[in-house]
């Protein structure tokens, strides 16, 4: 049975061809496939969870392998980044992002091994890894982080602050920072919300020990919806990826995807 292949519609298209670098005509082998076509391929991969090496020919994408190294090419140029630092810009612009509060969240998929893996929290036997997630009110993603199983949660909180890139669209200085920051009893530390206070964010984080924030569920419940959102990529629901570059590529990919539906008010 031939796979349905996966479509990339003209606006997306429109909005991330310029933002690709030529490819180089001067290097030796035969012209890759077109641009477009090499993005179908790694859409498809992403939604069908299709390995790289039998990816169907009769599709029209070329070979996988080719693919995944044009892929792997354009995450170490930061290609990545910068589409997904524009199209937040352009989101803030006409102000679909939510900064009054963001969440952090960290879910964990399984792998077989790799780069950034470690001790699975429910099965010491296996290795795995994780994403750290902030988002918006919204439930857009603004950072992730990939790390092992058995990294805390709380220690990467800062860093998913932190590594928020600038974004602009707007008159005056570019925004990074939300007013305040939404977690879970995983995230509570004294010294996570000193440093939080002293960026001016107000931690709204659940103790242990004591009940739960009455309402905090109701203004996080946008991390379930953007997990729920992340894992309709079914090639990042359990990582395969054994080269952390290329799942951190494909899982930069599915943010901005996730990103770029949402003003439209699409939900998968």
């Amino acid at each position: 049975m031939t796979t349905r292949p996966w479509v990339v519609d003209d606006d997306l298209w429109a909005w991330i061809e310029p933002l690709l670098p030529p490819w180089p005509y001067r290097s030796p082998g035969r012209k890759p496939v077109d641009d477009r076509l090499w993005l179908q391929c790694i859409l498809q991969v992403l939604h069908q969870d299709i390995s790289w090496q039998p990816l169907p020919l009769e599709l029209g994408f070329g070979s996988g392998q080719t693919c995944w190294r044009r892929l792997d090419r354009r995450q170490k140029a930061g290609v990545f980044g910068q589409l997904h630092c524009l199209l937040l810009a352009e989101m803030h612009a006409v102000g679909e992002l939510d900064w009054s509060r963001a969440s952090v969240d960290g879910p964990r998929p399984r792998q077989k091994g790799g780069a950034a893996t470690g001790p699975s929290p429910v099965d010491r036997r296996k290795t795995g890894s994780k994403n750290h997630l902030i988002r918006d009110g919204r439930g857009t993603p603004l950072h992730v982080i990939t790390t092992a199983a058995n990294v805390n949660d709380v220690t990467r909180s800062l860093h998913l602050v932190d590594g928020i890139q600038p974004v602009a669209g707007r008159p005056g200085r570019p925004r990074r920072r939300p007013e305040s920051v939404l977690g879970d009893k995983a995230y509570d530390s004294k010294a996570v919300r000193s440093e939080l206070r002293r960026r001016r964010i107000m931690p709204v984080i659940s103790r242990k020990g004591a009940q739960h924030i009455q309402g905090l569920g109701e203004l996080r419940y946008v991390v379930e919806q953007t997990f729920a959102l992340l894992h309709q990529f079914k090639r990042l629901a359990v990582r395969w990826e054994r080269r952390i570059e290329l799942h951190d590529a494909s899982l930069s990919l599915a943010c901005i995807l996730i990103g770029w539906r949402r003003p439209k008010g699409a939900t998968s």
